[in-house]
């Protein structure tokens, strides 16, 4: 499956429904991230995420969870620093389910290449501009920061990522975007959909 140019991250408290309008207006990645539930609640939240853009052949990830994507049957597992680490997850995944796609948080090109050597298919690079979706993180790197990391992997720029925003990062050498707040706290998600569709072009 080709890596979206926009992943768009799902959480139990987001409207579900909302999902096949995405993805028929191009947002073609979802990505299943809820720290807060249980094993059994985020492979229901995955199925359920499956369920709903299945038809448009959109690419599901799952956050942290290795298991959860394979019995979920999603295609592909995002892991962060303190997840199964990346060589492993392959070795686990070209064993049961070759061509899982595998993603990589990365901060820095180090970062990035550490994980390409380790067999990832793609970086999650940020937060690349402040953002309030998740507590703890480091400051903001800034657009220079994904330039100087293009190469070594498709990066998926994520943090504060807005239409305006997607069009700066890509243009300096992501893949593409993955956003929360720029779809699920606009006045009109769709609208901001269309817009970051354009944007990623």
């Amino acid at each position: 499956m080709p890596l979206p140019r926009i992943f768009c991250l799902v959480s139990s408290r987001d409207d579900l429904a909302l999902l096949p309008a995405f993805a028929e207006l191009g947002v073609a990645g979802f990505q299943v991230r809820d720290k807060a539930a249980t094993t059994r609640e985020l492979l229901g939240l995955s199925e359920a995420v499956i369920g709903q853009v299945g038809a448009y052949d959109a690419c599901v990830v799952v956050d942290d969870r290795l298991d959860v994507a394979l019995a979920a049957g999603a295609h592909g597992v995002h892991l962060g620093a303190s997840d199964l680490p990346v060589d492993e997850a392959r070795r686990i995944a070209d064993a049961v389910a070759p061509g899982l796609i595998i993603g990589a948080t990365c901060r820095d090109r180090a970062a990035v290449e550490a994980a390409a050597a380790e067999g990832a298919d793609y970086a999650g690079f940020g937060p690349v501009f402040a953002t309030s979706s998740k507590a703890g993180l480091p400051d903001p790197l800034g657009v220079d920061a994904v330039a100087a990391a293009a190469g070594a992997l498709p990066l998926i720029a994520i943090g504060g990522i807005s239409a305006a925003a997607a069009r700066d990062v890509c243009a300096a050498g992501a893949h593409g975007v993955a956003v929360i707040g720029g779809l699920w706290r606009q006045p009109d998600p769709l609208q901001a959909a269309k817009e970051l569709v354009e944007a990623v072009g």
